[in-house]
């Protein structure tokens, strides 16, 4: 018995989920909306408006989809997860009350504070002149988080006063009704866990290590993520069984207790400090660039695990993962976080093989031409026995990438590779 599936997004992450599954045995047909290039070649493009649920709904009752697969947060924070569980169509993705862990970060925080989960202090805003007297009082290094989705991007890191106050005012610029929370800068190292979430359970689900600067050595601006390494070294294993016991699981509890119980990728963000691990926020759905470089270390079938967790059900569940490192490098358009061109060609890509892919982002077709269309466009992955190797084959695709307008962190992986011996 074959199951149809819906996939929504696509960026990157959507790209590496539907490489994935495209694999699968079980798969009957398969659609994509809006999709890109990449995800055209294992799934049929749909126009279809995810903002529209009911329309989406119709879509699915008339293909008789059988899953339907989430990748960005917008969609659940909007609620369409509970229009399509509504209509008796399984969904992988949080309902809206869950997305909240991802839709207000002030949500979260009060949440954390209610269920005793390791986070940094913090304190909340709504309006402009007070958490400007905050900061000052409480001077830098200090966090600047604007409550609402943000696209990976509304978290500013101030190693100064001056510049958290410019941070603030651009989250309050024209409008009056604005939040903030405004945290302690926090010293460690960063990783990304991931939990599978059935409303009663959390499966562990891999880990990764985003980097997130736009430039090497870490600086520059904040992204959405120039790339990513699996797993996540720093994470031992006293460390990951530390976060499951005292963040992810009284997650899983606390949600389900206050009656908005967690369907889900469950993602969170950690830094690991001296007194251990601390949540810095939580993701409703699989990281980008940490997606694709789990997709390629999952031996598993990715779509009955899927279905499992959307029909809350993962008792059975028990993927199996290689041994193997991932690393993806992020090939993005010249200028970007900031003002960036599009329409730039790019070249044929290098084939494809069993130890590199390169997952298309923010890309778009012209007849035969294929065109940069956002700021991040080409992920560039590898899988190999360690870290060092698999940071040499990602990089050496990345070389045979002809698209003259790009730029990349030539150091993702870095740390990683530090921590292996010659």
């Amino acid at each position: 018995m074959t199951t149809n599936v819906l996939l929504i997004g696509s960026g990157g992450r959507e790209a590496a989920l539907a490489w994935k599954i495209a694999r699968s045995p079980e798969l009957g047909a398969f659609y994509a909306a809006p999709g890109n290039p990449g995800i055209a070649d294992h799934a049929e493009i749909v126009e279809l408006d995810a903002a529209d649920h009911q329309a989406v709904v119709a879509f699915c009752r008339d293909r008789e989809i059988g899953l339907v697969v989430v990748g960005p947060e917008a969609p659940l924070v909007a609620g369409l997860a509970d229009a399509l569980a509504g209509a008796g169509i399984p969904v992988f993705g949080p309902s809206a009350a869950a997305a909240r862990l991802e839709g207000s970060k002030g949500f979260t925080k009060d949440f954390c504070a209610r269920w005793t989960i390791p986070t940094a202090r913090y304190r909340r805003f709504d309006a402009l002149a007070e958490a400007e007297a905050h900061v000052r009082r409480e001077g830098a290094p200090i966090v600047i988080k604007a409550d609402g989705l943000a696209a990976g991007k509304g978290v500013t890191v101030a190693m100064t006063v001056e510049e958290a106050i410019l941070a603030l005012r651009t989250c309050f610029a024209g409008t009056d009704e604005a939040e903030v929370v405004i945290e302690e800068y926090l010293e460690g190292e960063e990783a990304s866990l991931f939990c599978l979430c059935d409303g009663e359970r959390a499966l562990p689900f891999g880990t990764a290590q985003d980097h997130k600067r736009a430039f090497d050595g870490d600086r520059g601006p904040n992204t959405g993520g120039m790339g990513a390494i699996s797993p996540a070294f720093g994470l031992t294993q006293d460390l990951f069984l530390r976060a499951m016991d005292e963040i992810i699981e009284p997650t899983v509890r606390g949600m389900k207790e206050e009656g908005a119980p967690f369907a889900g990728v469950l993602y969170a963000g950690l830094i690991l400090t001296e007194q251990g691990p601390k949540l810095i926020e939580y993701n409703v759905r699989f990281g980008d660039p940490e997606c694709q470089v789990l997709m390629m270390r999952l031996e598993s079938d990715l779509l009955p695990i899927l279905l499992a967790a959307a029909n809350g059900d993962l008792s059975a569940v028990s993927p199996v993962w290689s041994h193997d490192a991932a690393v993806t490098v992020v090939m993005a358009a010249e200028g970007y976080p900031g003002e960036y061109r599009k329409g730039t060609i790019i070249g044929a890509l290098p084939p494809e093989d069993e130890k590199s892919v390169i997952f298309q982002a923010g890309t778009a077709r012209d007849g035969d031409r294929l065109l940069a269309n956002g700021g991040r466009v080409l992920c560039v992955t590898a899988r190999g026995a360690n870290a060092r190797e698999a940071t040499r084959l990602a990089y050496e695709t990345v070389e045979r990438v002809d698209w003259p307008e790009s730029f990349y962190r030539s150091d993702i992986g870095h740390h990683a590779i530090m921590r292996e011996p010659m």
